[in-house]
């Protein structure tokens, strides 16, 4: 991924001109080229739309709106990854902006070379390569959208149509967490209400399939309280 950061768009969104100054800095030195900053939310859905960032930085004091406020609004679109910035230190404060769609939660103040640091790391784990033929691969599993089939190991995978479609959703968003509303909504085009067990009944199946273990799964994990995660590493 070296050889391209500089091609990679970061979106700074923070009312304090010093930090805006220092992470510009330090990410250029990094080698990132393209870094835009906003300090205001306005301004900084503006720069979403019309720059397609390849990640965000998102305060959540801003002066016109909540961070939390610009991350729903920009996850209604887009599920680019988002790192909080905030001074804000209370594991509630971290739980929400998680269950918001948040990717990372940084309090203030932070070391801005971890920052880098993990930039590169969200950034590496959102590229699963994408073929020209609509293949999608990452550690022991190949999906082909256009055929919709999912081998493990080269061995294909007898993956009913709803199970298939979750797998392929979570394999489009790695890494981050889908809540059980996401899952009826965006995968499945139904209404959460009353489907809270039929998703668990389908996330215990397709665990069957596709876990070395369904009893301790490495790739689909729960978190507690916030809903489910496909585990993708990164690649060195």
């Amino acid at each position: 991924m070296e050889n391209t950061i500089k091609e990679k768009k970061i979106l700074i969104i923070d009312d304090e001109k010093d930090i805006l100054n220092l992470l510009s800095t330090v990410l250029t030195k990094e080698g990132f080229k393209k870094i835009y900053t906003a300090e205001t939310g306005e301004e900084g859905l503006k720069l979403f739309n019309s720059k397609k960032p390849d990640i965000i930085l998102l305060d959540i004091m801003l002066p016109d709106k909540e961070g939390y406020e610009i991350c729903k609004k920009i996850r209604e679109t887009s599920m680019i990854p988002i790192l909080f910035l905030s001074a804000k230190s209370e594991e509630m404060d971290k739980i929400l902006g998680f269950a918001l769609g948040g990717d990372d939660y940084i309090t203030k103040p932070f070391s801005p070379k971890e920052l880098a640091y993990r930039i590169k790391a969200h950034l590496r784990r959102n590229e699963i390569r994408f073929t020209e033929n609509k293949d999608l691969s990452f550690g022991p599993f190949e999906i082909n959208e256009e055929k919709m089939e999912v081998r493990k190991n080269g061995i294909l995978l007898n993956l009913k149509p709803k199970e298939l479609k979750l797998f392929l959703y979570m394999a489009k968003h790695p890494n981050q967490i889908i809540n059980k509303e996401r899952i009826c909504n965006e995968v499945w085009g139904e209404d959460y209400i009353g489907f809270d067990n039929t998703i668990m009944v389908h996330i215990r199946r397709l665990r069957e399939k596709i876990e070395d273990n369904p009893s301790e799964p490495k790739y689909i994990v729960n978190i507690k309280g916030l809903g489910y995660k496909l585990l993708v590493k990164d690649e060195q």
